[in-house]
């Protein structure tokens, strides 16, 4: 049996929680003072995701640049790709917070959009 040892990041209590795997199926999760441990742990060790933040160019705004984050969770392996996909991305002002900066980010599906305005 494989144990894996993770710190829950599904609230702000932070608990240590350890997994127990067999042939890549859960079996067990302890540690967890509240139900998003138990799911943060299954999700962490099977299908890991993250929420990408990143900034893009604007241009003619008020701002040389914008706070832009993945709409949803992306599969973990594709946070470098999302970073690539930005890196020549560049938006004219006017902006506004949801504004879809760049569609289907690294052919994840999910959208890039910004996080505040840039008039």
């Amino acid at each position: 049996m494989e144990k894996r040892e993770l710190i829950c990041i599904g609230c702000p209590m932070g608990c240590p929680l350890t997994v127990e795997l067999e042939e890549g199926q859960v079996m067990s999760v302890t540690g967890h003072t509240c139900k998003r441990g138990d799911v943060y742990a299954r999700k962490e060790v099977t299908n890991p995701t993250r929420i990408v933040t990143s900034t893009v160019k604007v241009e003619g705004g008020n701002a040389d640049m914008v706070s832009v984050k993945t709409k949803e969770d992306i599969p973990k392996g594709k946070i470098f790709d999302c970073v690539r996909a930005l890196k020549d991305v560049t938006v004219k002002a006017p902006v506004h917070i949801g504004d879809v900066v760049l569609a289907d980010v690294a052919g994840t599906g999910v959208d890039m959009v910004a996080t505040k305005a840039v008039l």
